[in-house]
This record gives C-alpha cells, structure tokens and sequence, in this order.
C-alpha cells in the first residue's frame, strides 16, 4: 500500500468553502498586510496559549531572528542552544552576529539536556560586569531551547538555570504549538513559558498556513512593542524609525486561513496521539518491540492532555539508511530529521567543533527516521508502514 509521509489536501477538503471565503472576504477588501485579520489571530493565539502578548511575522525563522533583535544580541555575544534540530534554529543566531554554543541533547527526548545545560553553565566565568562568559570567550546572552518534533524540553530545569544565571529564554517551539508541560508552577504551553516563545506556521506543521507565516509570543508590554516596530523596519510610525528592524509583516491571507484552523488543532493532536498509540500496537505484535525504539513520553501520566502533540513521529532504528532506501521501494513515506547535526554543518566550522563533541546528536542523527503521522492517517495505512518495516528486518 502506498502511504504518504503528509497528506495536506485531506484537511483542506473538510475546510475548503470556510476558507473560501475568508479569501474572498479579504480580495474584497484589498487589505493584504498586516490589519484586523492579523490582530484577530494574535488575539487567539494568545487565548489559546495563556501567552500575554502576541505578534505574528513571516516565518518561524523570522520569529527566531526578531527575538534575537529585541535582545539586541550581537557580534561578540552568544546563545545557547542544541545542534539537533532545524537549521533556522542556529542560523538566526548566526544572522545577528552571535555565536551558538551547542548542549548535546537527551537520547531520548532529543530535546536540549538540562544536565548538560549544567554542567556547561557551571564551567562558565563572569567578566568585569557580572556577565557569563562562554568556554571560547563570548558574553552569553540568551539560551534557546527547542520543543523537538512536538514535546516540550524539561522546562522547569532550563528555567530555573535561566533565573540562576540571569539570562532570558527564546523557546523554538515551531513543532510544538499546543503541547503542554507539567510544571512545578502548574501546566505550562509550548511557547509560553519563557520571555519569548517563536512558532512556525509552515504548511507541514502542526497548525500550517498556505505558504509561510509565523509569530512570536512574549510576556513584557514594552517588548512586545518593540517586536512589532521591528518587524515593520523598526518603525513605530510610517517613515520614523528609532531602530533597525526588517519586513517580517504576517500576510493577513495567511492570518485569516490560520485563524480558521486554530479551533480545529486540539483535534488533530488528539488523533496524533491516537496514531502514535496505533504504532506502538502494531509494532509490539510485529515482534519488533527490541528492534524499533519509539518515541518517548515522558509526560503522558500528567494528566495533561497535549502532553505530546507528535508533529513528527520519530523512531530509532537499526540500518537507518538502508532501511529508507527499502521503504522508497514500498512507497511508504518516511524522512530523516536532521542527517547532520548543525555542529558539523560546513558554515558553522569557525565555531571550533568537531566531530565527537556531541555524541547523543550525532547517534540520533545517524539512527532516527520519521514516519507518518498525520491526522488523516488510516489504522488499514499505519499497518501497512509496520509490515514493510517488519519485512525489512525478518
């Protein structure tokens, strides 16, 4: 059976004359940038996520880098983060000038370790004014966690390393818009729990627009003024600019398909996870239990609903390449989320790292794969992938 990786047309078909017409609502109007379309959306976010404030922009990426800018981060500065995950993630900091330093991850959440996150903290010295100093020199100016494929990082650790060493956080949470945390403080939402959280509306994630879009929640009043004359060139009037900033402006089309989405998203985790309980049946009766690690949920007996929303479902396996060369013959969709970890990425060479420097990214980029997951996903298409994995290592 041929099963794709991603269906998108499914979900558009169930929404297709609501969205209809919004579009035509807003060719009607001729108001294409920015507007109530957009201002109606950050509002839902912001309800939806317990986030205080809430500005939409171009990207996820472009969420990363305005975030970066509010800091002021800069040339001869740094910011922490892991070298497992998308590109974006290190290269928005390199954008600013910054230099990333890398915390390998957790093997089995892949998400940033907080042990790690120590260890290398308390390594740390302080210059003259009291600001930590990275191993190569840079002021530390920021640590930026990542919410891999859909699960929240342990928060509370990162958190309360934050406030101990003074330093803000950044959550890339563009997997992870709507999972949830069980925080020593209560639950907390992907994105929110830090002093900015930065999501992606790419059409592959969990909640995607008709193109790109993105947006950057915030707690501070004042720092969420400071986003949106930032992404508007740093304007906070037509033609007077007190700062540099760029065009990061969310489409209102995009707003306004989103916005119709929004109420529907709880749904699609909640089928998600029942996708992900279907692989985990199907795998044990396969006898492959020993053979395929599957993904981890370590908030699942929290009560939280949205403990794990799986905007990707991640295995490890044995042969990992070979094994999606097999997969390609059976037309059974699969990935591979991230082939090399962003420590050995070629244009992050000046950063001094090597290959060995973070084991656990580099063994999860040679050993993970991703498999279908999306909500439209049948029982008849998820058995079909188990079989051709089972067929593979019989």
């Amino acid at each position: 059976m041929q099963v794709p990786l991603l269906d998108l047309k499914q979900q558009y078909l169930t929404l297709r004359e609501q969205i209809r017409a919004e579009v035509d609502q807003i060719m009607d109007s001729q108001m294409f940038i920015g507007g109530p379309k957009v201002e109606a959306f950050e509002k839902a976010v912001c309800a939806y996520t317990g986030a205080g404030h809430a500005v939409g922009v171009t990207s996820g990426t472009d969420a990363l880098l305005i975030s970066l800018m509010a800091l002021e981060v800069k040339a001869g500065d740094a910011v922490i983060t892991t070298p497992y995950t998308f590109f974006a993630t290190a290269g928005s900091i390199a954008r600013v000038g910054a230099a990333a330093v890398f915390i390998d991850i957790d093997p089995q959440t892949y998400n940033i370790s907080v042990p790690a996150l120590r260890r290398y903290l308390e390594g740390c010295k302080k210059n003259a004014q009291g600001e930590l100093i990275s191993h190569a020199g840079q002021t530390i100016r920021a640590i930026m966690p990542v919410h891999l494929y859909g699960l929240c990082c342990d928060m509370d650790g990162v958190l309360e390393l934050a406030a101990q060493y003074k330093l803000p956080v950044i959550e890339d949470a563009a997997q992870a818009l709507g999972a949830e945390y069980p925080g020593k403080k209560g639950k907390g939402s992907a994105g929110a729990m830090g002093d900015f959280g930065c999501y992606s509306f790419f059409p592959s994630k969990n909640l995607g627009a008709f193109g790109d879009g993105g947006m950057v929640v915030c707690r501070d009043a004042a720092m969420a003024d400071k986003l949106r004359a930032l992404r508007n060139h740093g304007g906070e009037r037509r033609y007077f600019h007190k700062m540099v900033g760029g065009n990061f402006r969310l489409d209102a089309l995009q707003a306004a398909v989103l916005a119709i989405k929004l109420p529907h998203l709880d749904t699609w985790s909640a089928r998600r996870r029942t996708n992900a309980a279907l692989y985990h049946e199907a795998f044990a009766k396969a006898g492959l239990a020993s053979t395929v690690t599957l993904p981890a949920e370590p908030y699942a007996a929290s009560g939280l609903t949205n403990h794990h929303i799986f905007n990707q479902f991640i295995v490890r396996v044995p042969r990992r390449d070979a094994l999606c060369d097999y997969l390609a013959q059976e037309k059974v969709g699969h990935a591979i989320y991230y082939p090399l970890p962003l420590h050995l990425q070629e244009c992050f060479a000046n950063l001094g790292y090597k290959e060995g420097d973070f084991p656990e990214a580099e063994r999860a980029a040679k050993e993970t794969l991703a498999l279908p997951i999306f909500p439209e996903l049948t029982p008849e298409q998820i058995h079909a992938v188990v079989a051709s994995i089972a067929a593979f290592y019989k």
